[in-house]
């Protein structure tokens, strides 16, 4: 699936965790739960995808595979055409691991968390500078902090620099992790959950920056949320795509207005129908699920995993898996009713008159 262009590029990917048992499960069998099943995506130049879901879904883990930091049960991560992971096994890879990791950054979902409260900025934000760049002197180091913080409004950057975390908010703590995102010079920046902790006026105000910085660096974004609206607005404004994940797979992806305007999953629809002022007034007056809650992700459900919640569930959907079905102009739904001409629709339904599964 990787291109010329991709930044990132991973093909059928998987991450499957297995619980080992402790002192009260001596006598249990080991159970496995499949986080990531199968996911292809490409990420490109100065490229934003917005990745969106419930919680337990499988986003962060996601996110944490495609930047190098989890290591997929199968399947290939690559950056600019190198495997990620032979690249930090064999001895001379075309490109080293050291430099991937450097081009490949995280903005953490808690920034108060990510900053070492025992340290000043300054001393947080130049560890990167010394591991990145050890030729330069202490004072060439400092520049390009004091540069990004004033550029992100942490002014003036010289009183910054000298303060503790808890000395600042929660909206200036995120500036700060952003900076350090930044000072690698990253292809790519994996931001999971990076707003979700802030008030909603400061949300807009910190994927402006993102995306004004984006302007300045040529950085791409994997931007996890499980907020449809905010995923929207950064996608939006990128003119980037939305890929939306359920029970460990991407069961909706393509350019932000057409999975908007045109979901063809019912999970998606469910998604914009949670979501306020998406719809406006012309919203679908009942929840497009059948069941609130997410199955057990240990023992799925067969055929299409999201069949027990769709009140559109035929019997196919019961028995059979559906693949990815993608248009030509990339937006792509793991539904059977994406294609018209689907044996789906002369297959009988398993929901009845009640809503209740037959």
């Amino acid at each position: 699936m990787s291109s010329d262009s991709s930044v990132v590029s991973v093909d059928d990917v998987s991450v499957h965790f297995t619980n080992n048992g402790g002192l009260l499960d001596l006598f249990s069998e080991n159970e496995t739960v499949r986080a990531v099943d199968g996911i292809s995506l490409d990420i490109g130049e100065n490229d934003v995808v917005a990745l969106i879901g419930e919680s337990g879904c499988g986003k962060s883990t996601l996110g944490k595979a495609i930047i190098g930091a989890e290591r997929p049960t199968s399947g290939t991560v690559t950056f600019r055409g190198q495997d990620i992971w032979e690249a930090r096994d064999e001895r001379d890879p075309e490109i080293p691991f050291s430099e991937i990791r450097r081009s490949l950054q995280i903005i953490h979902q808690d920034p108060g968390s990510a900053l070492n409260p025992n340290q000043r900025l300054l001393t947080s934000l130049m560890l990167p500078m010394k591991k990145w760049y050890p030729d330069l002197s202490r004072e060439r180091r400092k520049e390009p902090i004091l540069a990004l913080l004033e550029k992100v409004g942490l002014s003036p950057a010289e009183d910054f620099v000298n303060r503790f975390p808890h000395q600042l908010s929660g909206g200036e703590q995120q500036r700060v992790v952003l900076v350090r995102s930044l000072l690698s010079n990253p292809d790519l920046i994996l931001a999971d959950e990076a707003i979700s902790a802030l008030d909603v006026s400061l949300r807009v105000e910190m994927m402006d920056l993102m995306l004004e910085l984006q302007e300045l660096f040529g950085t791409s974004y994997l931007f996890i949320s499980h907020d449809l609206s905010n995923a929207r607005y950064l996608a939006e404004k990128a003119g980037g795509r939305i890929a939306v994940m359920y029970l460990g797979r991407i069961v909706e992806v393509g350019p932000i207005e057409q999975v908007i305007e045109n979901p063809q999953h019912p999970y998606t629809k469910a998604l914009k129908w949670a979501t306020p002022n998406l719809y406006g007034d012309e919203g679908e007056e009942e929840l497009p699920v059948r069941e609130i809650d997410i199955p057990d992700p240990v023992d799925r459900p067969s055929g299409c995993h999201f069949h027990p919640r769709c009140p559109k569930a035929r019997e196919i959907c019961r028995t059979r898996d559906p693949d990815l079905i993608t248009t030509d102009d990339g937006h792509g739904a793991r539904c059977y009713r994406a294609d018209e001409s689907h044996e789906y629709w002369d297959s009988q339904s398993i929901v009845d008159d009640e809503g209740e599964l037959r």
